[in-house]
């Protein structure tokens, strides 16, 4: 299976078929975690984790602390398409696989800035 990226100024594949998506927020500056499936069904959360609480950020009641991260699996149908907004107040959305992590830029090969960029399954031929 392949992941795409589309951003306002073009796109890139990636072959993958698992992947940990990671960012900062943007306010309380803690790291935020999720790992995602790529299937033929769409794009599947596992599971997602977060270092700390602050606003916006609450883990839910079923959340349970697992070496210093709240840690649960969302009941979620997969998705056709996830939009992953960028302030700019943070840093970059970072895809970790294979035990490398690259912000989205390194990945599409240009500057994202305060954009957004939509991330789906691949329609391979």
């Amino acid at each position: 299976m392949s992941l795409c990226f589309a951003t306002a100024f073009g796109g890139k594949a990636l072959v993958l078929s698992a992947f940990t998506l990671v960012w900062t927020h943007s306010i309380a500056k803690v790291d935020w975690q999720e790992d995602w499936r790529v299937t033929p069904a769409g794009l599947e959360l596992v599971q997602a984790r977060v270092k700390g609480t602050g606003p916006g950020m609450e883990p839910p009641p079923e959340a349970r602390l697992v070496d210093g991260w709240f840690q649960w699996q969302p009941a979620q149908a997969p998705m056709q398409e996830v939009m992953l907004g960028n302030s700019g107040a943070a840093g970059e959305w970072r895809l970790c696989h294979d035990g490398q992590c690259r912000t989205l830029s390194e990945i599409v090969g240009h500057p994202i800035g305060a954009n957004v960029t939509m991330m789906k399954v691949c329609n391979d031929p």
